[in-house]
């Protein structure tokens, strides 16, 4: 499905890609690849991840078809609102009670609680990921809340990890995580603490990187807590 959301969203996005200088070599950008064909691939990407989720209860079944509404739809949010990053957000941190309905056929409060928390990281990092692209995105139309923030991207980057890291260590300290759970949550914040020292000049390269940084916060609160339960 995630695959399916990369298609949709290069369809999406195939008429402002190629005015974009980091994205413009993307297949439906440059031409590589046909509108159909991209439609076809985007088609039989859902049936199958459809075809895996009719393996689970009804729940499952049913926030399925949320879940994909939310995908096929995020990539067109930009040109009508400044909070696509919200909309990513809820897009992706769908996947959590999808996975609790799936394991337990419940929504219990702590996967909303999650949700909550995986909408506050990827807005921060989708700001970081739409501040490199922000001056061409101005002359283009297209909207973010980068170009929303403005001079106040940083500040509000800042407070939303911040949030991110509190409420995570609530959540550890209320499910009784052991202490490899929380040196990851040190680690987790010292790599949040890099990423605001590299959008400090906002830099389109700098923020690009710290984007990416952000596959080693996931990496480490992931590992937080599977250790938890493994040690």
């Amino acid at each position: 499905m995630r695959s399916a959301g990369c298609v949709i969203n290069d369809y999406a996005d195939r008429n402002i890609d190629p005015h974009i200088q980091r994205t413009s070599d993307r297949p439906l950008a440059a031409k590589r690849v046909t509108e159909r064909e991209a439609i076809i691939l985007f088609i039989v990407l859902c049936l199958i991840a459809f075809g895996l989720v009719l393996l689970m209860n009804w729940i499952t079944i049913a926030l399925s078809i949320i879940a994909a509404i939310l995908a096929a739809t995020y990539p067109f949010m930009k040109r009508y609102t400044h909070w696509p990053q919200v909309y990513l957000g809820i897009a992706f941190g769908f996947s959590i009670p999808m996975a609790f309905a799936a394991q337990t056929n419940s929504i219990p409060i702590i996967a909303w609680w999650l949700f909550i928390i995986n909408i506050l990281w990827t807005v921060a990092y989708d700001t970081m990921y739409a501040m490199a692209d922000r001056e061409e995105d101005l002359k283009i139309g297209v909207k973010s809340t980068a170009v929303l923030f403005g001079k106040a991207d940083k500040a509000i980057i800042a407070t939303l990890q911040i949030t991110t890291l509190i409420l995570l260590y609530w959540i550890g300290d209320n499910l009784n995580f052991n202490q490899i759970y929380f040196i990851g949550l040190l680690i987790a914040a010292s790599l949040m603490t890099y990423q605001q020292w590299l959008i400090k000049d906002r830099k389109a390269g700098y923020c690009f990187q710290a984007f990416l940084n952000n596959n080693w916060f996931g990496a480490v609160i992931f590992m937080g807590i599977a250790a938890h339960y493994y040690f």
